[in-house]
Order: structure tokens, then sequence, then C-alpha cells
């Protein structure tokens, strides 16, 4: 039995913690942008509140994000095919909010115009 035959055999055995299993909700994720990593931002907005926190932040390869991408898609038909088409519509189709924001600082505020700017 070769290497590959071995880790294919193999199955990776992940703990989730029961803070974790908890989960976050989040309506709102900022994605950026560097040519080493992207950065997911997910965030919280509630109506009527001007300001909102990052709840978790997921950095990740270029090559990650492109398989978490491909995962999501996979994902997201096969609950279509089983639930029925999810519908965006009006301003959300776009940008749910009506606004672009850059990534949060550590203090805090933010930044424009850096690479890859998309609010989801």
């Amino acid at each position: 039995m070769d290497t590959n035959d071995q880790q294919q055999g193999q199955q990776l055995q992940i703990e989730l913690g029961e803070k974790e299993a908890e989960g976050i909700y989040s309506n709102l994720a900022i994605i950026t942008h560097s040519p080493a990593e992207f950065i997911i931002d997910f965030t919280r907005v509630t109506p009527g509140v001007p300001k909102a926190r990052v709840l978790s932040r997921i950095i990740m390869t270029p090559q990650h994000m492109k398989l978490l991408i491909g995962a999501m898609k996979e994902n997201l038909d096969r609950y279509e095919s089983q639930y029925g088409e999810v519908r965006v519509e009006g301003a959300q189709a776009n940008h749910p909010f009506g606004f672009r924001t850059g990534p949060v600082l550590p203090g805090g505020g933010t930044t424009s115009g850096n690479g890859g700017d998309k609010v989801h």
C-alpha cells in the first residue's frame, strides 16, 4: 500500500467544542484580500444600530478560498435541489445594506479602497 492509499483510507477526526457548537449568527460578511490571503470578517447588523462589531475573522490562502467556494457551491446546489431556489431580490442582490466598506482595523476603524473589498 503506497502513501496515497494510506492517506485515502484515513479519516480526519474533528472535535467540536461546546462554544463552537453554539455557532454565531452573522448577516454580513466583509471579504478582502491581499496577494497572499483572503480575509472574511463576519458581523451582525441590527436595524437602527449604526455600528457593528466583527464577531469572527477567517484568514485563508487563495487556494483554500477557491476550495471553500467550490464546497459552498456544491452544498448550495444540494440545498436548492431539496428545498427550492434561494432567491436574493432587490437591493440585497448587489449590496445588502447599500454600502461598501474595507476591513475593520484593530482599533475599530475601517479602511476603504483595499483590494477586493466586498460586502455580502
